[in-house]
C-alpha cells in the first residue's frame, strides 16, 4: 500500500486506537515510548469516558501478541496498562477494570511463567488501589483457582518453581486485600474459595517447615527473604487472611486447615499442626478464641475412632491453642470443653481395657502393648489439657469444673456419678479413677482460697475423700495430693516434702496465719471426717513410703492452715490413737506397715510440738525420739524407709519409754494453759456407710468400740441383747442379712442421742474407764 494511502487510513481511525499504537516501537527491545504514553494518559484522564474504549483495544492487541508469543509487546501493554490504572480515579474507571483483568486473566492462562508472574504483579497492583465505590457484580473465582494452582506449582526447574509459587501466593494475598475490606462483598470467605486459598498457603508453608525440621530452628527472615520465601510469604498472607476473619465466616478459614491436616496426615507427628494453630490463635480476633477452640473438639469427636496418636495429636494442638486462649478469651462454654474431654478420656480408658481384655495370646499382647502406650499418650494429653485449661479460668469457674469432674468419679458401690462405665469393667473403672483425680489434681494446682470452706465445700469435700477408703494406694494419694493443693494457701507444702524428723521447725520459715472465724467453723463441722479419713488411710495394708510421706504432709498442713487449740489437741489425740493401734494391732498389719505409722506418729508429733512451742512438750518428744535412735530405730522415717532395714519381730517386749504417754503430754500441755481433759477420751473414728462399701476390714472393731458406749443409757433388756450381738457370730450373720443397714443406723441413732441429751459428767466417766482399760491392756502388753 501506498504510504499516502496508509497515512490517509491512519488519519481517519479513532484517536484513542492512534495514541495507543504509538506508544509501541518498532522493536519491542526499545520499550515504551514514553512521550507517547504521557500523550495517551493525558487523553485517558480528560476523556474519562474513552477509558473502556482504550483498555478494549490494548486487550485486543494483548490477546493477539500473546497468542503470537511477542512476549516483548506484552510487556509493553501491561506496563501502560499499569500507568492508566495508577493514573485514572473516576467513575469510568470500572469498565477499564473489566478489561484490565481480562487481559490479566489471558497472562495467567497462559503456558509461559514469565508471563503469569507478569500477570500476578499487575494484579498486585490493581489490588493496592482502593476504589471510590465497590463493584459488587465483580467476581474474583478464575484468579483465586488460578492463583492457587500456582501455589502447587510442580515446574521441573526449582527457581521457576519458586517464582510461580510466590507469584501465586502474592495473587492470593492480592485478592484478599481486594475483597475482604468490602463487607456486603463476602465471597472471598465462601467454602468453595477459602477450600482453595487455605490449603494453597498451608502447602507453601508445610515445604519449608519440612526443611527447616532438618537444619535446625529457623531464624527471623529478613525483609529480602520475605520477597523470596514462599513459606514466609505463606504465613504473612495466612496471618493477614485470619486478621481480617470476623464472627460470621471464622469457621469457613479454620475448617480446610483440619481438611489438609487429615488429608497429608500431619496429626502424627504433630508439630506442623501446632505451628499452624498457632498462627491461628495469634492472628485471630481474642473475642473468636472459642471458636477455634470449639472447632478442634468437634474435628477431635468427628476423629475418635482414629488411632491414638492422631488423636492424641489433636489434643496437643488443642493444649496449644488453649493456652493461648486463656490470656484473651476462652468463651462461655467452658463445661462443653471439659465435658468432650472427658468423654474422650472414657473413650480411650474404654479402648485400653478392652485390648488388655481380648489379648490372651502372646502375639496379641504384644501388639496391644504398643496401643496401650499409645492411649496412655492420649490420656496423658486430655489430662494435661485438662490441668492448663482448669488452672487458667478464673476462681469460680474453677469450682465449677472440680465439682463437674469429681462428680464423674466413680466409687465402689455409689450411682452418684455421671459417666457411663458399663464397657469399663473392674480395671477400667480404677484407670478412670485414677486419670479423673490426676485431671481434678491439675484443675486444683495454684488454686488459693481465702477461706478453707470455698475450696472444700461439703459437696465437693464428701465425694472427694470417699476415693480415700478405697483398697487402692494409688487412688488414696491422689486424693490426699488434691486436698493438699486446696489446703495450702501459703505454698509451705514443699518445705514438708518428704516424712523425717525435723531438727528445728523454724528452720522451714513456715508462712501462717491467724485462723479465721470460718475455718474454726470448718473444722468444728467438718474436723472429724478429716481425723477419720487419716487414721483409717494409715491402717491401709498396701501402703507404701509415698502414702505415709502424704499423711504426714496432710497432719502438718490441718496444723499450719486450720488449727486451734482444740484442733491441735485432737490432732494428737489422733496420733496417740494409731500409736495404741499399732501396739494392739488388731488389724493385724504386717511389720513394716505398724513400724511405719510409728514413725509418722514420731514425725508428726515433733512437727507439732515445735509448732506450738510447749518446752515440756517439745522434750518429752525429744527424749522418745533420742531413745529410739538408740534402740528401736526402725520406729523413725530415716531409717523405716530405707532400703534395707532390719525389722523387730514383735513389739511385745519393747519398753514404754519408746512410745509418746498420753499422761506426759497432758501434763506438759496443761502447764501451759492447754484444755486437756479430752487428750484422756482415746480417739475414735466415727463409722460411716462408705466404710461398709469399701469393704473395709476395720468397720467391725469400730462398730464394736462405739457401740460399748451404750449400756448405761438403754433398757437391761436391751443391754443384753446388744451385748449378744458384740461376737464375730453374731455380726457375721448380721452382715449376711438385710437388716444390717437398719441395725447400724439405730446403733448410730443412741450414740448420737447418748452425747446430745447424757450429762457431760456420765460421758466422761464412761470414756474414762474405757481409758483406763485400754491402758491396762497396754500395760500387760508391755
Amino acid at each position: 500500500m501506498p504510504s499516502s494511502v496508509y497515512c490517509c487510513c491512519s488519519a481517519l481511525r479513532p484517536r484513542y486506537k492512534r495514541l495507543v499504537d504509538n506508544i509501541f516501537p518498532e522493536d519491542p527491545k526499545d520499550g515504551l515510548v514514553k512521550a507517547d504514553m504521557e500523550k495517551l494518559t493525558f487523553y485517558a484522564v480528560s476523556a474519562p469516558e474513552k477509558l473502556d474504549r482504550i483498555g478494549s483495544y490494548l486487550a485486543e492487541r494483548l490477546s493477539r501478541d500473546v497468542v503470537r508469543h511477542r512476549s516483548g509487546y506484552v510487556l509493553i501493554a501491561m506496563e501502560a496498562l499499569d500507568q492508566l490504572l495508577m493514573a485514572c480515579h473516576s467513575q469510568s474507571i470500572k469498565p477499564f477494570v473489566e478489561s484490565f483483568l481480562h487481559m490479566v486473566a489471558k497472562l495467567l492462562e497462559s503456558g509461559e511463567p514469565k508471563l503469569q508472574v507478569l500477570g500476578t504483579n499487575s494484579f498486585v497492583k490493581f489490588a493496592n488501589i482502593e476504589e471510590d465505590t465497590p463493584s459488587y457484580h465483580r467476581r474474583y473465582d478464575f484468579f483465586v483457582s488460578r492463583f492457587s494452582a500456582m501455589c502447587h506449582s510442580c515446574h521441573s526447574d526449582p527457581e521457576i518453581r519458586t517464582e510461580i509459587r510466590i507469584a501465586g501466593i502474592r495473587g492470593i494475598q492480592g485478592v484478599v486485600r481486594k475483597t475482604v475490606n468490602d463487607e456486603l462483598r463476602a465471597t472471598i470467605w465462601e467454602p468453595q474459595h477459602m477450600d482453595k486459598i487455605v490449603p494453597s498457603l498451608l502447602f507453601n508453608m508445610q515445604k519449608t517447615e519440612e526443611v527447616d525440621s532438618r537444619i535446625g530452628p529457623p531464624s527471623s527472615p529478613s525483609a529480602a527473604d520475605k520477597e523470596e520465601n514462599p513459606a514466609v510469604l505463606a504465613e504473612n498472607c495466612f496471618r493477614e487472611l485470619l486478621g481480617r476473619a470476623t464472627f460470621g465466616n471464622m469457621n469457613n478459614a479454620v475448617r480446610p486447615v483440619f481438611a489438609h491436616l487429615d488429608h497429608h496426615k500431619l496429626w502424627d507427628p504433630n508439630e506442623f499442626a501446632v505451628h499452624c494453630f498457632k498462627i491461628i490463635m495469634y492472628s485471630i480476633q481474642a473475642q473468636y478464641s472459642h471458636h477455634v477452640i470449639q472447632e478442634i473438639l468437634g474435628h477431635l469427636d468427628a476423629c475418635k475412632k482414629d488411632s491414638p496418636r492422631v488423636r492424641a495429636g489433636i489434643i496437643q494442638v488443642l493444649l496449644e491453642a488453649v493456652a493461648i486462649a486463656a490470656k484473651g478469651s476462652i468463651g462461655p462454654a467452658v463445661l462443653e470443653v471439659f465435658n468432650t474431654l472427658l468423654k474422650h478420656l472414657r473413650l480411650s480408658v474404654e479402648s485400653e481395657a478392652s485390648d488388655l481384655q481380648g489379648s490372651s495370646a502372646c502375639s496379641a499382647a504384644l501388639s496391644t502393648g504398643s496401643k496401650d502406650s499409645d492411649e496412655k499418650i492420649v490420656q496423658n494429653a486430655i489430662i494435661q489439657t485438662i490441668g492448663f485449661f482448669g488452672s487458667n479460668l478464673p476462681d469460680y469457674q474453677r469450682s465449677e469444673i472440680m465439682m463437674f469432674i469429681m462428680g464423674k468419679v466413680p466409687v465402689f458401690g455409689t450411682t452418684t456419678h455421671t459417666l457411663d462405665l458399663s464397657q469399663l469393667g473392674d480395671l477400667g473403672t480404677r484407670r478412670i479413677q485414677i486419670m479423673l483425680l490426676r485431671s481434678l489434681l491439675m484443675v486444683t494446682s495454684g488454686y488459693k482460697a481465702k477461706t478453707i470452706v470455698t475450696a472444700l465445700p461439703g459437696s465437693f469435700l464428701d465425694p472427694l475423700l470417699s476415693p480415700s477408703l478405697m483398697e487402692d494406694s494409688e487412688l488414696r494419694q491422689l486424693v490426699l495430693e488434691v486436698m493438699h493443693n486446696l489446703m495450702d494457701r501459703h505454698d509451705n507444702r514443699a518445705k514438708l516434702r518428704g516424712i523425717r524428723i525435723i531438727p528445728d521447725v523454724a528452720d522451714l520459715k513456715i508462712k501462717r496465719e491467724k485462723i479465721c472465724k470460718q475455718d474454726t467453723s470448718f473444722m468444728k463441722k467438718n474436723g472429724q471426717q478429716l481425723y477419720r479419713h487419716i487414721y483409717l488411710g494409715c491402717k491401709e495394708e498396701d501402703n507404701v513410703q509415698k502414702n505415709y510421706e502424704l499423711l504426714y504432709t496432710s497432719l502438718a498442713l490441718i496444723t499450719i492452715e486450720l488449727a486451734n487449740e482444740e484442733v491441735v489437741i485432737d490432732l494428737i489425740r489422733l496420733a496417740i490413737a494409731l500409736q495404741d493401734s499399732v501396739i494392739i494391732n488388731e488389724d493385724n498389719l504386717p511389720m513394716f506397715h505398724r513400724c511405719g505409722i510409728m514413725a509418722l506418729v514420731a514425725a508428726y508429733l515433733n512437727f507439732v510440738s515445735q509448732m506450738i512451742a510447749v518446752p515440756a512438750f517439745c522434750q518429752h518428744v525429744s527424749k522418745v525420739i533420742e531413745i529410739r535412735t538408740m534402740e528401736a530405730p526402725y520406729f523413725l522415717p530415716e531409717h523405716i524407709f530405707r532400703d534395707k532395714c532390719t525389722l523387730p519381730k514383735s513389739l511385745e517386749k519393747h519398753d514404754k519409754n519408746l512410745y509418746f504417754l498420753t499422761n506426759k503430754i497432758a501434763e506438759s500441755l496443761g502447764g501451759s494453759g492447754y484444755s486437756v481433759e479430752r487428750l484422756s477420751v482415746p480417739y475414735v473414728p466415727q463409722v460411716k456407710d462408705e466404710d461398709r462399701l469399701s469393704r473395709r476390714k476395720s468397720i467391725v472393731d469400730t462398730v464394736s468400740i462405739q457401740v460399748d458406749i451404750l449400756p448405761n443409757s438403754i433398757p437391761s433388756g436391751d443391754v443384753a441383747s446388744n451385748t449378744e450381738e458384740i461376737t464375730f457370730e453374731a455380726l457375721k450373720k448380721a452382715i449376711d442379712t438385710n437388716g444390717m443397714e437398719e441395725q447400724e443406723k439405730e446403733k448410730r441413732r443412741l450414740v448420737i442421742e447418748k452425747f446430745q441429751k447424757a450429762p457431760f459428767e456420765e460421758i466422761a466417766a464412761q470414756c474414762e474407764s474405757k481409758a483406763n482399760l485400754l491402758h491396762d491392756r497396754l500395760a500387760q502388753i508391755l
